[in-house]
């Protein structure tokens, strides 16, 4: 009798957690790919504020914030940033443009050398098909935008004439 119980002690007990998962692999195999192919997408999904750099001081961040929320006189109705979203969704139906890798995305913010509180902000989309460039002055006190560019000025057009 003390041999027979020997035995049962040599062999290895079957683990409850590998018995677990092997009876339910497939199901959370299919959980993790759908996963996968619905969540991670939208969740990377590239977009023009995400190609913004991080590190932006707190005076460029107000400047920039001051022009991409800016509406137009009323302050109703379109901002700037979607109205270049607008502009490029556009120019770019049914693509993912900022999944392409010759898509550019340049931000530039620099104080003027006149002015402790004049910004001057340079926002260029390069593309496959063309490179679009916006040039603003952004009065960080008064909040005043004016359009240098003509691609800027055509923005600020569309912002205050929208209702």
């Amino acid at each position: 009798m003390g041999k027979n119980i020997k035995k049962k002690e040599d062999k290895p007990k079957k683990s409850d957690f590998k018995a677990f998962l092997k009876k339910r692999a497939p199901i959370y195999l299919g959980i993790v790919a759908i996963f996968v192919v619905f969540v991670i997408p939208e969740l990377t999904k590239g977009d023009l504020q995400s190609s913004f750099p991080d590190n932006l001081t707190d005076d460029e961040k107000q400047v920039l914030e001051i022009l991409m929320s800016y509406s137009g006189p009323n302050e109703k109705g379109l901002t700037v940033i979607n109205a270049i979203k607008e502009q490029i969704a556009t120019e770019y139906p049914d693509e993912k443009i900022y999944d392409n890798k010759k898509t550019k995305v340049e931000l530039d913010i620099n104080r003027e050398v006149d002015s402790t509180e004049n910004y001057k902000v340079v926002l260029i989309f390069e593309s496959y098909k063309e490179k679009i460039d916006y040039v603003w002055n952004v009065n960080l006190n008064t909040k005043t935008i004016k359009a240098e560019s003509s691609n800027a000025k055509h923005i600020i057009d569309i912002v205050d004439y929208y209702d």
